[in-house]
């Protein structure tokens, strides 16, 4: 949970929210503008209630009474109306807020590295982009505005009770320190108990995220009973921490109905009293207005701690929202050098890496590819291979040395210059609930229709992607759950080649297909890595056979380089690796 204590009220990160609401000035001070107004009709109400009764039917004045009457309903339709613009349009800010906040969240964390998501539960992440934004837009339309319009009211109704009466505005006001003082604790309280409810709620949401994504796991290994075993301790904790927050309001709200009765009660007594003692003549009317004025500010201090709660559970949730923004994770892109294509050499000069301070990962590699030419890296699992992709993307800085792309250091290029160049076949593939066709392009207009059937049939998918139902415009729902892993790596592999990159990189691209599937990509890596600039990432050897250099790794080194036969026979790792993996095939055949 964060570290939040129960500070009522953060001003400074007030003042940054209040700061999003300058685009939307005009709106802003209408709001303000309908909540002023919206007391003066409040405090009016009781007022000319209090004439009716003592000066129009005392007095048995029907003209009055009906100029006073016309008065009222004017009021009344006052209030209505700015009632209705109140409400409408701070609900109209908040969501406008909300707006920006969460479209500059999402511009943030598509710049974060790589590195920041490896260690962030997506789960919290998506609660603070959904549910928290939520709770900061309810700050405009149930929280401030609201607050500082009830405490107008209150202000108001004392000043109109004191100039009306002021022995039984005393007496009111004698009563008012025990509910304030009730009021603050219940802030206090609450603002405690709904730091802990949104650390709840964040962790529910991130339990079964990763739950239902990994379901298939959970079912293979029998986990039910454990995972919801798990999933009642954890709903047991939102519970508690839910019910905590119960508990004030159960408490505070009968206290502060006894506290308001009791100011009514003595009010009604002791102005009967100095009616009877005949101090005080034609009160009734003074009365009536005084009920009506202790419930607006009596009742305004129960709804701000309603509304405080609102508002508090805003701040919190700004206050997690904005430390991802602030959150200084991003990849620097102040690069300047553009290429719209590379001719593809690309350099490592002692590249030193570590995904954890104190871990490295590549300790000091160097090796060159030519423009042009098929590399392939090998190794065992852990060895570094595919770390050296992350770092040619610049998916993560490196900790020393230099990468070059052409002679230029990769940092100075920008970063969609870099990208642009390169495309990538992952072993773990990745597809938007979309249409093939919309996961093909990633919705680049400049790639047409006709572009990509091209492809598809260069590469031997297209007919396929025709059998599937509507084509290339068949839906594959969420991560491409309705196509078998070969074929999702065949979109991958057309994904990547309808780009025409400079630099292609398969990183285990054919590790998760049938034979068939990775025949089909043999025969389209051998067309597309032509004049191409190619890195191979893989585990079975096969694949590499036709690369023109091999370079392999092992614990973040360099052991060996050379092409095929040349590294046969030197009778090192590779060569021991490649007997591993085929001797046995090749006797069987």
């Amino acid at each position: 949970m964060d570290k939040e204590t129960g500070k009522a009220f953060d001003y400074h990160l007030f003042k940054r929210l209040l700061a999003q609401t300058r685009p939307y000035r005009l709106t802003f001070y209408g709001v303000a503008l309908a909540g002023i107004l919206l007391t003066f009709f409040a405090v009016l109400t009781p007022y000319i209630l209090r004439n009716i009764i003592d000066d129009a039917i005392n007095a048995r004045d029907m003209d009055l009474l009906l100029w006073l009457s016309f008065a009222m309903l004017g009021v009344l339709l006052g209030q209505v109306i700015f009632q209705l613009l109140f409400n409408y349009y701070a609900n109209w800010l908040g969501q406008s807020v909300i707006k920006d906040i969460r479209i500059l969240l999402f511009k943030r964390m598509l710049g974060f590295r790589m590195k920041y998501f490896d260690n962030s539960s997506i789960g919290v992440l998506v609660t603070r982009a959904v549910a928290d934004m939520q709770r900061i837009g309810e700050i405009f339309s149930q929280g401030f505005f609201t607050i500082v319009s009830d405490l107008l009211k209150m202000i108001a109704a004392a000043s109109m009770m004191l100039w009306m009466n002021w022995r039984l505005a005393l007496l009111v006001f004698a009563i008012l320190p025990i509910i304030l003082y009730a009021t603050r604790l219940f802030q206090k309280a609450m603002k405690v108990a709904f730091i802990e409810v949104r650390a709840q709620v964040s962790n529910l949401n991130s339990f079964v995220q990763e739950r239902l994504t990994g379901m298939k796991i959970v079912q293979l290994f029998t986990r039910e009973k454990i995972e919801s075993a798990k999933f009642r301790e954890i709903n047991e904790k939102h519970q508690n921490a839910w019910l905590k927050t119960v508990w004030y309001n159960s408490f505070f709200f009968p206290v502060a109905e006894i506290v308001t009765s009791i100011a009514i009660g003595l009010v009604v007594w002791y102005g009967g009293l100095q009616n009877i003692a005949n101090i005080e003549v034609d009160i009734a009317g003074t009365i009536f207005a005084f009920i009506l004025y202790i419930e607006m500010l009596f009742r305004p201090l129960r709804q701000i701690a309603d509304k405080f709660n609102t508002l508090q559970m805003g701040m919190v949730a700004a206050n997690r929202v904005f430390k991802i923004l602030d959150t200084d994770s991003r990849i620097q892109d102040d690069g300047t050098f553009e290429k719209s294509h590379v001719e593809g050499a690309i350099q490592f000069k002692e590249v030193r890496f570590g995904y954890l301070e104190d871990e490295e990962v590549l300790h000091g590699i160097s090796f060159d590819v030519k423009a042009g030419e098929t590399v392939a890296i090998v190794g065992s699992t852990g060895a570094g291979k595919s770390t050296i992709i992350n770092l040619l993307n610049r998916f993560y800085e490196i900790d020393g040395g230099c990468i070059s792309v052409d002679g230029v250091d990769i940092k100075k290029y920008t970063l969609a210059s870099l990208r642009k160049n390169i495309a990538i076949v992952l072993q773990d593939v990745f597809l938007f609930a979309d249409t093939i066709a919309n996961n093909i392009t990633l919705k680049d207009e400049t790639i047409t229709t006709a572009t990509i059937e091209e492809a598809a049939r260069q590469i031997g998918v297209h007919e396929f992607i025709t059998s599937l139902p509507g084509g290339y415009e068949y839906n594959v729902k969420e991560r491409g759950t309705m196509l078998s892993s070969g074929q999702r790596q065949l979109i991958a592999f057309l994904r990547a080649y309808v780009i025409n990159p400079s630099i292609l990189v398969l990183d285990e691209a054919t590790s998760s297909v049938d034979t068939y599937t990775e025949k089909l990509i043999q025969k389209a890596t051998d067309k597309i890595t032509e004049g191409r600039t190619s890195i191979i990432i893989a585990h079975r050897l096969a694949t590499v056979k036709k690369a023109d250099k091999i370079i392999v790794m092992d614990a973040g080194m360099i052991v060996e380089t050379g092409n095929h036969k040349e590294l046969l026979k030197k009778d090192g790792y590779y060569s021991k690796l490649y007997e591993a993996q085929f001797l046995a095939e090749e006797e069987v055949a």
